[in-house]
């Protein structure tokens, strides 16, 4: 396989491309490389490469025709890629995907970026390889041409190895011991000791699940699982994130179709519905708050009915669902209980589907690793603006970027629910 570098900076690559496994893969034929340095095609005396930006702007632009000078000199410059933040993320799927290429590019960007013109003038593939700023697409052309690389035949020697990483199988990778048995107190786990292969290999596969979980839950809902997997998965215990979050569905203030403050009256769906929400997803508590008595007998009548009633027996799994619901005449009743529960002040945040700006449902897990939080879903026409006033945090409507934004108040409940705690229960 051979890779073409495209970079200002050649002698960056010097050490990397020399040493470890790169090293010996070079040395064995398995990979080549050559070093392209823009510069060479400047065609002024400061060989420049970069120009000021159209617009204004801070900083310097990558100039279009030396980048375009440098890849018309490769006679086969095989697919081509632009280290760039507005490329998708890379992982270990893209990896494999070009690892099957004989020839690739790969354009390292400096400065405030390259000419846009380039991509749309080479069709060169955007890549990213990840959420944040370096000083140019060196260090990313590494991560990339490192990642290909381990993936061609006879370049980890085992190939086992390249089959049992992190990300090969979509989990993170189980966690590995050697040499002493114990120290410190800390002893290896018996079952590695064993000798029964299939027992450790159940082990590992568990372990992996379990460290994906905790850590990139993310990954889970793009790996191929195992029904065993899943009832793994399912057996472990919750977390506290899903436990933290509390869940609010306010009848009183409201407001109606005509923008008016009003209380209006208990649904039987809504309270089965977003009941059933947050016992599959082991929330903290779920609240029915209305201020008018007649309101709060019948939200106990309906709760009783599959509590101690005929629907005990009719439907366990929905008196399962209803026996976290608890009925509170007003929000500030909710934070009391909620502040009684955990010790600790909830963090109150207000929905909408009205343009309210707002946070994404993400910034609200980073909340839950703090502490409660208290999500309060408007019934009517939404939250009286007087609710809005006075909460902590406003969450960003669930279709915020679509004309229509109508949801039930159910439907948006599960969505902003799975949004927040999504697999990491």
């Amino acid at each position: 396989m051979h890779f073409n570098i495209l970079t200002i900076f050649p002698q960056f690559f010097d050490s990397p491309l020399d040493c470890g496994l790169m090293g010996k893969a070079r040395d064995r034929g398995i990979v080549s490389t050559s070093l392209i340095n823009p510069r060479d095609f400047a065609l002024d005396r400061h060989r420049s490469v970069d120009d000021r930006p159209y617009g204004g702007g801070p900083g310097m632009v990558m100039a279009l025709q030396p980048l375009l000078r440098a890849v018309n000199s490769i006679s086969s410059p095989g697919r081509l890629v632009v280290l760039t933040p507005q490329g998708p993320i890379f992982n270990q799927q893209t990896a494999q995907e070009l690892a099957g290429d004989e020839v690739i590019t790969l354009v390292c960007g400096r400065y405030e970026g390259i000419d846009a013109r380039f991509g749309e003038l080479t069709g060169a593939q955007p890549l990213c390889v990840g959420d944040f700023v370096l000083n140019g697409g060196e260090s990313a052309a590494l991560c990339v041409l490192e990642a290909v690389t381990r993936l061609q035949a006879h370049y980890m020697g085992c190939e086992e190895s390249t089959q049992e990483e992190s990300f090969a199988s979509g989990l993170l990778e189980y966690p590995h011991y050697t040499r002493p048995r114990e120290y410190s107190g800390k002893a290896v786990p018996q079952v590695l000791l064993s000798g029964d292969h299939a027992r450790i290999a159940a082990w590992r596969r568990e372990q992996s699940l379990t460290a994906t979980r905790r850590c990139r839950p993310d990954l889970l809902e793009h790996t191929e699982l195992s029904p065993q997997d899943i009832r793994y998965l399912r057996g472990q215990s919750r977390t506290r994130l899903g436990r933290n979050l509390y869940v609010a569905l306010v009848h009183w203030p409201v407001r109606t179709k005509q923008g008016e403050v009003a209380a209006v009256s208990l649904t039987n769906l809504d309270i089965h519905d977003i009941a059933r929400v947050s016992h599959s997803y082991g929330l903290g508590g779920y609240y029915l708050t209305t201020p008018l008595q007649d309101q709060q007998a019948l939200a106990a009548r309906l709760l009783d009915h599959w509590r101690t009633g005929p629907g005990r027996k009719a439907n366990p799994d929905r008196t399962a669902a209803v026996q976290g619901v608890r009925i509170c005449s007003e929000i500030q009743e909710v934070v009391e209980h909620i502040r009684q529960v955990t010790g600790k002040e909830p963090w109150v945040v207000g929905t909408s589907a009205r343009d309210e700006g707002g946070s994404p449902c993400s910034a609200l897990r980073r909340r839950l690793e703090e502490g409660p939080v208290l999500l309060l879903l408007g019934t009517g026409s939404g939250l009286a603006q007087q609710v809005m006033d006075q909460t902590d945090e406003i969450l960003r409507p669930i279709r915020c970027f679509d004309a229509y934004n109508h949801l039930s108040v159910r439907s948006a409940a599960a969505i902003a629910v799975d949004r927040i705690l999504g697999d990491v229960r």
